[in-house]
């Protein structure tokens, strides 16, 4: 069923004049009927160009039914990484005001004192879900978290019904094995206790099959249902099913450089980034012609595998729809898909690399090329793929290139009444946008500032539907400055420019202005040409800092160090006591040996 115009109008009306929420008018929210379902689709380190309606070679034609069905943005932006994109999912806050200015495996152990680096989502924000179900929504999860671990802090906790939900910033996708040594073991949970995994595990079959479990829990409910699915693909490791990795045999045997181009001239054409936009080549990007030629099999593998791993994705949403056409719900679902960072570049390290060796056998992984991608693999596609993956864009995940910000965006679904599917949108647009497009779609008023009676963090994103009904060409203005930053790396929105400042080893370390409209590669400087601008927006980047509690991080800072002086500290801490212990007991009695054959010489 549709959803008149008028309604969706004076749901923006109540939603924008309501100062708070009571239980009263939650339920009076709640009585209304023909409200739509929302799926909230995430992909994990999914690149800009990585679908087909984004100029990929990778065959996802779910997904892009829903683009030709719906609306694709080709300016929308999040986090630079998982966590603080998911608490802007969940709240529609700022995620520094969210409490997670960073994943909680990179926070220096100095910042934990500051609220903006909990690294977990603060009490003080109060999440859709919660909305939503307080509204008379059934609430589902079933996927990754990161926001989290303790009972208080899970999804179930967090205003969802029922939950499958992965804690961690990853694990394996075949089997309850952590994926990084910082973890004893890949932390599940179901309904907020400890949860163990099916023996014929595969992450997306699996995520999907709770989704349709839970929608399928309330058969006779005239409520509707809001589920939050979040993929671990293609998260490290990459992994895929083999009937999937066989598709893609030598389909990326010419290399990162000529897919590179390929999706860039696909993009272009697509009308995704403007036709007269440039492309600049990678800097951390080898070249492909001076490999030899087994190494050049064996990252042609790994890409292969990753997108094979991005294809059993959307074969299994393909089947979440097919399931929701089956049982009606179909015509009144609204379907929002994303991902949550751009392209991931880590594991630049070859095949049989001695130190990558010996980390994957402690962890009892491989990453030999028969079994790339299967039980008991871990693959990776390194930066040079990444690279490719985010195309026509710079940089990739962790990093404040459009790369790592600019990713896929659908919103699809017949009760948005779209006067122009298949379209693309180009206005700017924010990760904290996600909650009031959703709420205004449903009808459910924003809680501004207080929510059962207690403060809460306002929501600061803006509703998406003016620009979906076509009322607006965009929804900020050229003095709507958006900040972020991440381990040091800085960037700030405004208008159509943005300010970036990458810091080495990848980055420069210099301050640039870019207009991200005309240029999304970011190839011409702008702060020489523009000065004023620029000085205006340093300004305002400063600004956001005191607003947002932004600490500052040595310039020797790595992140990696941190985790790995985590992993020290928290999984071989009690070893290491024991063995300084035991050093100075042998030390102690060495002394006390010595001394005594001392003494008994002089005797």
């Amino acid at each position: 069923m549709r959803i008149p115009l008028l309604w969706l109008v004076s749901c923006f009306v109540m939603a924008s004049s309501a100062p708070s929420l009571s239980a009263a008018t939650e339920q009076d929210t709640a009585s209304q009927t023909q409200r739509p379902n929302i799926v909230l689709l995430l992909a994990d380190d999914l690149g800009f160009s990585d679908l087909a309606s984004y100029g990929s070679e990778i065959s996802t034609p779910a997904l892009d039914n829903l683009a030709r069905r719906g609306v694709r943005f080709s300016n929308f932006h999040v986090a630079a990484n998982c966590a603080p994109t998911r608490a802007m999912l969940m709240t529609g806050v700022n995620n520094h005001r969210a409490g997670v200015g960073n994943i909680i495996e990179m926070i220096p152990d100095e910042f934990r004192e500051s609220p903006a680096y909990q690294g977990t989502l603060s009490t003080d924000t109060v999440t859709v879900a919660t909305l939503l179900r307080d509204a008379g929504y059934h609430t589902y999860m079933a996927g990754k978290w990161h926001l989290g671990h303790s009972p208080e802090l899970l999804p179930s906790a967090r205003g969802f019904d029922r939950t499958t939900a992965l804690a961690d910033s990853g694990a394996d996708n075949w089997e309850q094995k952590p994926y990084l040594p910082i973890y004893e073991q890949a932390n599940w949970f179901a309904d907020g206790e400890r949860f163990n995994l099916p023996d014929d595990f595969y992450s997306s079959r699996f995520l999907v099959d709770k989704i349709i479990e839970f929608i399928d829990s309330n058969p006779s409910s005239e409520a509707p249902f809001f589920a939050y699915l979040p993929f671990q693909a293609v998260h490290i490791p990459v992994q895929a099913p083999q009937s999937f990795i066989d598709r893609y045999k030598g389909v990326y045997d010419d290399g990162w450089e000529v897919l590179r181009t390929k999706r860039y001239e696909a993009a272009q054409a697509l009308g995704l980034v403007p036709e007269n936009s440039a492309m600049e080549p990678m800097a951390s990007t080898e070249s492909w012609q001076n490999l030899e030629p087994e190494t050049k099999r064996y990252q042609a593998k790994r890409m292969e595998v990753y997108a094979a791993m991005v294809e059993a994705m959307d074969f299994h949403t393909g089947r979440l729809i097919q399931h929701l056409k089956n049982t009606g719900h179909y015509e009144n679902t609204i379907f929002i898909f994303a991902s949550d960072n751009g392209s991931e570049g880590s594991g630049a390290g070859v095949e049989s690399a001695p130190a990558n060796n010996l980390m994957l056998s402690l962890m009892d992984y491989n990453d030999d090329y028969e079994t790339l991608g299967l039980k008991g693999s871990y693959g990776t596609i390194g930066p040079n793929f990444a690279s490719a993956a985010a195309s026509p864009l710079g940089y990739y995940k962790f990093y404040v290139g459009e790369g790592g910000l600019r990713v896929p965006l659908i919103i699809a679904g017949e009760p948005l009444n779209l006067s122009d599917p298949n379209s693309i949108i180009d206005a700017f647009s924010y990760a904290t946008d996600i909650v009031p497009t959703i709420l205004q779609l449903t009808g459910v008023p924003q809680p501004n500032g207080r929510y059962n009676s207690r403060e809460v963090e306002p929501i600061v994103g803006r509703s998406m539907v003016p620009l979906l009904q076509g009322q607006a060409e965009r929804i900020y203005g050229d003095d709507d400055a958006i900040g972020y930053e991440l381990n040091g790396h800085r960037a700030l929105f405004l208008g159509d420019h943005k300010i970036v400042y990458n810091r080495p080893p990848i980055g420069d370390g210099v301050w640039h202005l870019y207009n991200i409209a005309t240029d999304p590669g970011e190839t011409q400087d702008l702060r020489e040409l523009q000065p004023q601008r620029f000085a205006r927006m340093q300004a305002l980047y400063e600004q956001f800092v005191v607003e947002h509690g932004v600490l500052p991080v040595a310039e020797d800072f790595d992140p990696q160090q941190v985790m790995f002086a985590r992993l020290v500290r928290d999984r071989f801490g009690g070893y290491l006591i024991a063995l300084v212990c035991v050093v100075v007991a042998l030390v102690a009695f060495g002394f006390y040996r010595r001394r005594r054959l001392r003494t008994h010489q002089v005797n």
